[in-house]
């Protein structure tokens, strides 16, 4: 049923217009595109449908959401679904959560060169830690790991990074044996670091030439931060990742208030644990939720090694190998539609259909 508009809509609704007018013409189609939703959904505007409670005989509206996977009015119940579905996927080792970030020097052109840079950036992780696990100092195994990009800081900062959830251990190139890692070692982060930086190096000058000439000398000297530690089952940090790939740069709740055209939101600061107030222009606000759009279909969540869609056969020999059932299926009632019942928010009672609202039209 219609509901209170949100605090972070109401800034999108007042001041979409303003930014529109000021930046539209250099905007890519996709911020305007997720503009636009963030302003219409659950409005009028969207259309929606009409109801009647069959005991109080009121009539509610109740608009539709735009399904843009950057609202935060929309909300969605994705995440839950996602992380029941890959823990059925776990298996009997130890987890390891990575996480590789861009350095500082690229992200001002990363952030206009977003499909190309992040294509990179996944690759050149992805490959770093498959050729240092195939090292015999490490597993001498094909690993698999499941990838999912970040962008935003708590502070809405631009900080693009990819976590990895990597089970520790992996299968031997006959597909024979499986290899354990250590429950608290999988790899040194020095090494990853280093082939992290040369694939990325060689990716970039060999699909953007131009680009590579511009990029500061110092970027390609210094360590590129590359983190590793052991998070057990691995139950934890699915739910962790789980969060990350269904959510958005900043939630309604941490809205604190709109007052004069300036926005407040609260973050933790991750090395205090303290609370931090944030106050921006409007604008500027919009501005930093936009960075943070994906590219039009990009796949934000990415499968490797044994646990990537075409390497069925693997997974099912290393379930074998371990003597557990082949691949988990979901049984087919659970990929049944659930028909929820909507109720009267005045008397409870059940609500029927009358008909749909036109887009654009009013109640």
């Amino acid at each position: 049923m219609a509901a209170a508009t949100p605090l972070i809509q109401q800034i999108f609704k007042r001041y979409g217009a303003d930014y529109l007018k000021k930046h539209g013409i250099a905007m890519p189609a996709i911020h305007k595109k997720t503009l636009f939703a963030m302003m219409n959904c659950r409005s009028a505007q969207l259309g929606g449908e009409v109801y009647r409670c069959n005991k109080c005989k009121e009539y509610h509206y109740s608009y539709h959401s735009c399904g843009n996977r950057h609202c935060v009015v929309c909300g969605n119940d994705d995440a839950g679904n996602w992380i029941e579905k890959q823990r059925k996927n776990l298996l009997p080792f130890s987890y390891f959560l990575a996480t590789f970030t861009m350095p500082a020097e690229l992200r001002e052109i990363c952030r206009s060169k977003q499909k190309l840079f992040y294509n990179m950036l996944f690759k050149a992780s992805a490959d770093a830690l498959k050729t240092l696990a195939k090292d015999k100092k490490y597993l001498g195994a094909e690993i698999a790991m499941t990838g999912i990009l970040h962008t935003w800081s708590r502070a809405l900062i631009y900080h693009p990074h990819v976590h990895y959830l990597i089970p520790g251990g992996g299968i031997t190139e006959n597909g024979a044996k499986i290899r354990f890692s250590d429950d608290d070692f999988l790899m040194h982060v020095i090494p990853l670091s280093k082939i992290f930086k040369a694939k990325f190096r060689d990716a970039l000058k060999s699909k953007a030439p131009e680009l590579f000439k511009h990029i500061p000398a110092p970027c390609w000297k210094r360590d590129w931060v590359v983190h590793i530690k052991a998070v057990g089952s691995g139950e934890k940090a699915l739910e962790y990742m789980g969060r990350y790939l269904f959510r958005v740069a900043i939630s309604n709740n941490r809205i604190v208030k709109l007052h004069n055209g300036r926005v407040t939101f609260r973050y933790t600061d991750y090395k205090t644990g303290k609370t931090k107030i944030v106050t921006l222009d409007a604008l500027d606000f919009i501005r930093r939720f936009l960075q943070h759009v994906l590219p039009h279909q990009f796949m934000k969540v990415r499968y490797y090694g044994f646990m990537a869609a075409a390497s069925g056969k693997k997974m099912l020999r290393i379930r074998k190998i371990l003597y557990l059932d082949g691949i988990p299926k979901n049984p087919a009632k659970e990929n049944e539609p659930t028909v929820k019942m909507l109720l009267c928010p005045l008397c409870g009672s059940a609500l029927s259909w009358i008909k749909t609202l036109p887009k654009g039209g009013a109640p």
